[in-house]
């Protein structure tokens, strides 16, 4: 019976894996400017591959926050009880400039490195949620000079302080989070009831209800409202600066499909004070800073899934035999990791791109901004809807032991969609593909300006592109267009991607990816690639070494 306990053909542990080696996110991050960054990126994937950093994920994602309403003698306190993990997860983050490091140091190539460290750092998502906003917060709070000189320095410092009593500015650290949608609006925010009424010393009185409200321990929050000049944005803080609470009651927190480590809530304002972020009636011109770097996030955040998938179900099949060998040598499986690695990669690529058009953008790069305007809304649309399918295939490589919590393959999974539904539906980030269209036609010339670098060298791009130019050209009735806006966005992160590849790719990615994305010689599911391609440079550029 010793014999039925030997434990034969199963894999090793992932552990001592540096993310930071993929050789796809390496050469994205030298071509988009952040070569500077490398050995930072290097040195946070180093720390993500260890076993306790790993640890701290797990153990963050098990033991849920609990939200304690009032203290044991009644006081109100809605204060949300994290695990330990939660804060050293939070503590590394921001040590290694994650929530905030490219408005201190704002050098070219700031925000890819960013980018590039949002990619390493692996080991759970839910905590980057505080990250992202404190990130996105600050190129809105400087709408209002006054409260940017205030609460900007301490946005960027790399201090963690979670004390949830202290006022703001009696911390060296602080986090944002972002309050907008409410039970009757969803994605459209301009429904919102929440009222603001001015006072005499210039603060607001806001009173309302929010569904969904994004890190609520942190410091600061920037909520929607309804003024007496129409929607506006303002700050609010946890704290008054008079040490008192202010008046933002936690009702719940949400019972989520993933993303168990980090808190999302309800939140009543029952006459909470907050101050005016730009005018009264441009909320959404205010917030919309704020939106336009959380969505870059979630193309990144579905790059970076659609990588420890891969890595995960490429280490499975190197190490693992059925009948009679390794997976990784099975044509079948060559097939599902090749075809799996090619959309990684191009997900990857496109991703980097709209980081590097917006480290451009805030540098005042008009093309950029223009190239990010619309490029990002398609990226955020496409790449986000390929997150889930592809972690559903990347779980499957690793058959039953995959679909076992042990494997981190089904926390992938739940987490996926999450990045497609967040700050804009597919249908919220199409639309506003056609926005872009419709409010700066001259982010269209951009866009196929910067695609057309790669005119002429692949006929399968080219007839993709005229076709896409002849559709924009001529949208026609706006019916029509929303209808196909999907389409739309798709054909733009596809021909985004095929261009990237062709000029900086590894010729059998493009190829691949040509044929199959564009030329579409293959099946509906991953792993339907046809004969004739070369698998073995794409399998070996996301070998698992070691």
């Amino acid at each position: 019976m010793s014999d039925t306990h030997t434990v034969t053909n199963q894999v090793p542990p992932l552990e001592g894996y540096n993310p930071a080696t993929a050789p796809m996110l390496v050469e994205a991050l030298i071509r988009e400017g952040g070569d500077w960054g490398v050995d930072e990126v290097t040195e946070l994937g180093a720390l993500a591959g260890t076993a306790e950093a790993r640890r701290w994920g797990e153990l963050a994602d098990r033991n849920r926050p609990i939200l304690h309403t009032h203290d044991a003698v009644g006081h109100r306190i809605d204060r949300v009880e994290y695990d330990p993990a939660y804060h050293e997860l939070m503590r590394t983050a921001i040590g290694h400039g994650l929530h905030a490091a490219p408005w201190a140091d704002p050098r070219p190539g700031a925000h890819v490195v960013r980018a590039a460290k949002m990619g390493v750092w692996t080991v759970e998502p839910g905590h980057l949620c505080p990250i992202s906003m404190t990130y996105a917060a600050v190129p809105a709070l400087r709408y209002n000079q006054e409260l940017a000189e205030r609460y900007e320095p301490l946005l960027t410092t790399r201090d963690y302080d979670p004390d949830p009593t202290k006022v703001a500015t009696a911390k060296t650290g602080i986090t944002a989070g972002m309050s907008m949608t409410e039970k009757q609006g969803g994605s459209d925010v301009r429904a919102g009831t929440t009222a603001a009424t001015p006072n005499s010393d210039g603060s607001y009185t806001l009173t309302g209800h929010k569904w969904f409200t994004s890190a609520p321990m942190g410091d600061i929050f920037l909520v929607l409202a309804q003024a007496p000049g129409g929607l506006s944005c303002f700050l609010l803080p946890r704290v008054l600066p008079d040490g008192t609470r202010n008046r933002m009651r936690l009702q719940r927190l949400k019972d989520k499909l993933g993303d168990h480590a980090n808190a999302s809530s309800e939140v009543e304002y029952d006459g909470a004070t907050a101050w005016l972020i730009g005018e009264e009636g441009r909320g959404v011109a205010v917030i919309i800073e704020m939106v336009n770097l959380t969505r870059l996030d979630c193309a990144l955040a579905s790059a970076t899934s659609m990588r420890s998938g891969l890595t995960r179900a490429v280490h499975h099949a190197q190490h693992r035999k059925a009948f009679g060998a390794y997976l990784i040598d099975q044509p079948l499986m060559r097939n599902v990791l090749a075809d799996l690695a090619v959309e990684a990669e191009a997900a990857t690529m496109v991703a980097m791109r709209m980081a590097g058009a917006t480290d451009n953008a805030v540098r005042g790069d008009e093309y950029d901004g223009l190239l990010r305007r619309i490029g990002l809304a398609a990226t955020k649309y496409w790449v986000c809807k390929q997150a889930t399918p592809h972690a559903a295939e990347a779980m499957e490589c690793l058959g039953g032991n995959g679909y076992i919590e042990d494997s981190g393959m089904p926390r992938l999974f739940r987490e996926a969609p999450l990045m497609g539904i967040w700050e804009g539906s597919g249908n919220v980030s199409a639309l506003d593909t056609l926005r872009a269209i419709a409010t700066q036609p001259k982010s269209v010339d951009v866009l196929f300006d910067d695609i057309d670098k790669s005119a002429g060298q692949d006929p399968r791009l080219d007839e993709h592109v005229s076709s896409l130019k002849s559709r924009l050209h001529h949208l026609g009735d706006p019916t029509e267009a929303q209808f196909a806006a999907r389409r739309i966005a798709e054909d733009i992160c596809l021909a985004l991607q095929a261009a990237l590849l062709l000029r900086h790719g590894h010729p059998a990615v493009s190829e691949a990816f040509l044929a199959t994305r564009l030329g579409r010689d293959r099946g509906h599911a991953y792993g339907t690639l046809p004969p004739g391609l070369d698998l073995a440079p794409i399998l070996e550029r996301v070998m698992v070494k070691g």
